[in-house]
């Protein structure tokens, strides 16, 4: 699969996860394109938290039902009845799951770039998550970030160091297939803006 097939043919899935196994030279395959990804001043401030416990992955999907009850409650109408149809995570579907988290500490005290950018280092840890996704998807896997959670209850849950933040919660496996248009879209909670509505020239134009 080449580059631009992967990035248009990547899908946030949910509901498509078989539960086999993923073998272990593909999961390094993966895992080494998100650690070839570009970093403020070559920090590589990431780490992978590789979540295969049963019970781990209960009690965080326990959590996130729970968060997505509260975020139920404050829609209204056709936007309530629209995300009533949406399936948020793929927590216990999938065949695991894989942390990804942001130390700030990591190359420092003077990280070379990110002294007037300080979420320079953000940015760095979510195009390790992007090559992730890229090269699953490219491997015939699926990828879905959850964000229905609070970072507290997580970074308790897997013991994860005061000072490093948890910056997604990925499910990953082998899936039935990937869907032709993103899940959002086809339950119409939004759809595809244009690209030459995203596009400036020199300025900023309304």
């Amino acid at each position: 699969m080449d580059l631009y097939t992967a990035i248009h043919r990547r899908r946030d899935v949910r509901a498509e996860f078989t539960g086999e196994p993923v073998p272990e030279e593909t999961l390094r395959r993966i895992l080494d394109a998100a650690h070839a990804a570009p970093s403020v001043g070559y920090s590589q401030p990431w780490d992978f938290i590789l979540v295969r416990d049963a019970g781990l992955r209960c009690r965080f999907h326990e959590h996130v039902r729970q968060e997505r009850d509260v975020f139920a409650a404050t829609l209204s109408g056709e936007a309530a009845r629209r995300f009533a149809r949406i399936k948020i995570d793929g927590v216990l579907e999938s065949t695991m799951s894989i942390v990804v988290t942001y130390d700030p500490s990591r190359g420092g005290p003077a990280v070379l770039g990110r002294h007037a950018i300080a979420d320079a280092g953000l940015y760095s840890v979510c195009l390790a998550i992007q090559n992730l996704w890229l090269a699953a998807t490219a491997e015939r896997l699926g990828v879905g970030w959850v964000s229905f959670y609070r970072e507290p209850f997580l970074s308790d849950l897997l013991g994860i160091p005061t000072g490093i933040r948890p910056v997604a919660w990925l499910c990953v496996g082998p899936v039935t297939h990937l869907e032709s248009s993103p899940d959002l879209a086809r339950h119409g909670w939004r759809q595809k803006r244009p690209l030459t509505e995203a596009l400036h020239h020199d300025r900023w134009t309304p």
